[in-house]
């Protein structure tokens, strides 16, 4: 297993951005607003928008502890959108 990070960009309000599309399985992933945002961040699956999805202010990190059996979920299930033209969501996950 390794540990893998990054920060992912979204320029748009309103246009939701998948953190990777990598199908890489994850075992769980943690996410954190980046401290220099402007405005909210809100994380989910390919339905998220600024009305879906689970919001992360600037001080937020959230975790989700997936199913530890192996295959358990592509790391490309993963997105966000932002209320404010040029966030970024910074994220952690632990993968096969």
């Amino acid at each position: 297993m390794r540990i893998l990070g990054a920060v992912t960009d979204i320029p748009f309000a309103g246009t939701r951005v998948q953190l990777s599309n990598s199908a890489d399985r994850v075992y769980w992933i943690k996410v954190k607003a980046h401290p220099s945002n402007t405005g909210n961040i809100i994380f989910g699956d390919s339905s998220v928008s600024a009305t879906a999805g689970f919001v992360l202010t600037a001080t937020d990190t959230v975790g989700v502890e997936l199913d530890l059996r192996p295959g358990s979920v592509a790391m490309s299930t993963f997105w966000a959108d932002t209320a404010t033209n040029g966030n970024d969501i910074v994220w952690l996950v632990l993968k096969e």
